[in-house]
């Protein structure tokens, strides 16, 4: 308790230092918890796609109903197969401005006549939606397949690129935050050398000496890990409706109040490391 005191009297005294290492380890913190986020969020869409194995096939606009219904009815026949639905060029356009309800700009750019009706293939194993894609890419009406590998693969590579921009944003971060708070450390030790001589002189041990130190550094870690996650968590609140109206399907949103507080939980560890070896290192580098 003794400490805790010390210690806060030292951040009072010293106002303007205290606010700079706190907003340093605001935003480390707000970047982890960005990314933390992003990563989630981002392996949650991959998942989704790999368990709707689908496949989806766009016709040319000279491509005859027959033609379609042949395809069609080839498929439906196939062990591999669960499900087909044909989706026309008005029904594409329905589900065009569904998707783009709140864009006028968007709605009034494009008609049935430029969009392509289509074929959706359901599998009933990821396995097999490359068979199914190759056949309907050997189709003479078939303009393009697109299907869940491609997609995932897409993701995967996406997210690769993300957590390794993230980790090196993280890192260059961590270490600005360590920087500072090992410069403030060590500037406040310089100004109480006299204080802390004293201390040595009427027996005062090293520990005694250190500690409020080292609580400082922690408590700027605490504030500024909390800080950034409450920043982060507030702006993913407020965008999580535009968020899930962008990713309409994939079940995402609403994110569960316990993933907040597990992410708190961890930030705050982080930062009670974080702060503590900055401490220490400026402790044990200014008093030997």
């Amino acid at each position: 308790m003794k400490h805790a005191k010390t210690t806060w009297k030292n951040i009072r005294r010293s106002p303007y230092q205290a606010i700079a290492a706190i907003l340093i380890t605001t935003l480390t913190f707000l970047a982890v918890s960005y990314f933390t986020f992003i990563l989630v969020g981002s392996s949650k869409v991959v998942s989704y796609f790999e368990s709707k194995p689908q496949v989806t096939a766009f016709f040319k606009d000279e491509a005859k109903s027959e033609d379609i219904d042949t395809l069609k009815n080839q498929f439906d026949k196939s062990a591999n197969v669960a499900s087909t639905k044909f989706v026309s060029k008005e029904e594409a356009l329905k589900i065009y401005k569904e998707q783009n309800k709140n864009d006028p700009l968007l709605l009034d750019l494009v008609s049935a006549e430029i969009l392509p009706a289509s074929l959706e293939v359901s599998a009933k194993e990821v396995e097999d939606l490359q068979s199914i894609a190759d056949t309907l890419k050997s189709s003479t009406i078939v303009s393009e397949v697109v299907f869940q590998k491609d997609v995932v693969s897409t993701l995967i590579s996406w997210t690769g690129a993300i957590r390794k921009i993230g980790i090196g944003l993280i890192a260059i971060m961590g270490l600005v935050s360590v920087f500072i708070i090992v410069t403030i450390t060590g500037i406040k030790i310089s100004q109480k050398k006299e204080d802390i001589e004293i201390m040595r002189l009427i027996g005062a041990t090293n520990w005694h000496i250190r500690w409020p130190f080292i609580l400082e550094g922690i408590f700027y870690g605490i504030v500024g890990a909390f800080i950034g996650w409450g920043l982060a968590s507030a702006s993913l609140l407020y965008a999580s409706p535009y968020l899930a109206s962008f990713l309409q399907g994939i079940p995402i949103f609403p994110i569960p109040l316990g993933f907040y507080i597990i992410l708190l939980t961890g930030e705050l560890l982080l930062s009670i490391i974080l702060g503590a070896f900055s401490s220490f290192i400026a402790v044990f580098r200014y008093l030997k």
